[in-house]
């Protein structure tokens, strides 16, 4: 058991979401301590898709659109501050994204719902045009002949989530942070100094506390006074092997990274509580691929895994500060490559202050708390 004294401020989870939280607090001047499961976690890290994306998110929910946009256009300047630091290129990309249709319902509600988000935003939302079937293949001309069409939106991009990792990780240390694996936390108990944070591997004392913990920020948030209802989502990866490069832009389900692998990501498992690959899932991820891209079928798969995203009831963010103890905050969300920028921007600098934005008061988890009728 190790003692491991007094800290300003530590980070549970050492994910991207935590990773890019730590990186903010550590560039404001905190030399924050990052207490991580490992790689072995069902952290959604593990699951991500590397977008920037922003097309066709926030419906029903404008301040997710406009946090989401917002994020969108800081990653510019997040990816050359960590390139800055680091030397390390994340490998941002922001060509536009496109959302394939193989079905004309399926594009009529694409449409509908992007055009809602517009109105719910007063027009800003992001940018989006439906193309029909010649404007799509004059511009991919590798598409399958059953796309009817797509959505293209200006604002999405991707990066390669492995370097984002690492140059986060990088930059923590040369900010004087502190990253230790293997340092799952069982207790959380509020005392005069701050917090006692506890598990197999010892206690710390932390002045201030970040939950960035995914899906254990459930089992965590009640003991600082703080909420974080979840739902399980579990989404699979597909990767095949390098080819010549074919498609420069990201799409909602597909992308080719820059190394030339295809990634192929388009399922939610609601029901599975195994972190295994469902091959029945990615034989049909792969049919719907191969009719976007017809010449995938010649490509081979080269791996294929899963992993447990992080939603929240409602499938939004929450943020939030607990007003006892204080000094505490729950950080989640399913987005963490996109809000990368917003969380070590604008998010952790609040943190460092000791108060979040009103302006994050529609991401509190109090919007869970409906009365129900008598």
């Amino acid at each position: 058991m190790t003692n491991l004294g007094r800290r300003s401020a530590v980070v549970i989870g050492g994910g991207l979401v935590g990773a890019s939280v730590a990186w903010g607090l550590a560039r404001g001047g905190a030399k924050p301590l990052v207490l991580d499961e490992g790689d072995l976690a069902q952290r959604a890290s593990r699951a991500n898709f590397a977008l920037v994306w922003v097309q066709g998110k926030g419906l029903g929910y404008p301040d997710y659109a406009l946090w989401t946009r917002a994020s969108a256009e800081r990653w510019p300047r997040f990816a050359a501050a960590l390139e800055a630091e680091t030397g390390v290129d994340v490998g941002l990309r922001q060509p536009g994204g496109f959302s394939f249709y193989l079905s004309e319902a399926e594009m009529e509600r694409g449409r509908r719902d992007r055009e809602r988000i517009v109105r719910e935003t007063s027009g800003r939302g992001a940018p989006f045009t439906i193309l029909s079937p010649a404007e799509l293949r004059d511009r991919l001309p590798a598409i399958g002949p059953t796309v009817v069409g797509a959505a293209f939106s200006p604002l999405d991009g991707d990066v390669n989530s492995l370097r984002l990792f690492h140059a986060l990780h990088v930059a923590l240390a040369k900010h004087g942070a502190e990253y230790r694996a293997n340092h799952a936390v069982q207790s959380i108990e509020p005392v005069a100094a701050g917090f006692r944070i506890a598990g197999d591997w010892g206690e710390v004392v932390a002045e201030r506390l970040v939950l960035a913990a995914g899906v254990a920020n459930e089992f965590l948030a009640p003991m600082v006074g703080l909420n974080a209802p979840m739902r399980r989502s579990k989404g699979q990866v597909i990767v095949t092997e390098r080819c010549a490069p074919f498609f420069a832009y990201p799409s909602a389900t597909m992308r080719q990274t820059d190394e030339g692998g295809i990634m192929i990501g388009d399922s939610e498992d609601t029901a599975s509580t195994s972190i295994l690959a469902d091959p029945r899932i990615s034989a049909l991820m792969a049919a719907r691929a191969i009719r976007v891209f017809p010449a995938l079928g010649a490509l081979n798969i080269v791996r294929t895994w899963a992993g447990f995203r992080i939603k929240s009831l409602d499938g939004f963010p929450i943020y939030e500060q607990s007003e006892s103890p204080p000094g505490a905050f729950v950080v989640s969300c399913h987005s963490g490559v996109t809000l990368a920028a917003n969380h070590a921007l604008e998010l952790a600098p609040q943190i460092l202050a000791g108060q979040l934005d009103p302006a994050l008061k529609p991401f509190a988890a109090g919007r869970f708390h409906v009365p129900q009728d008598c």
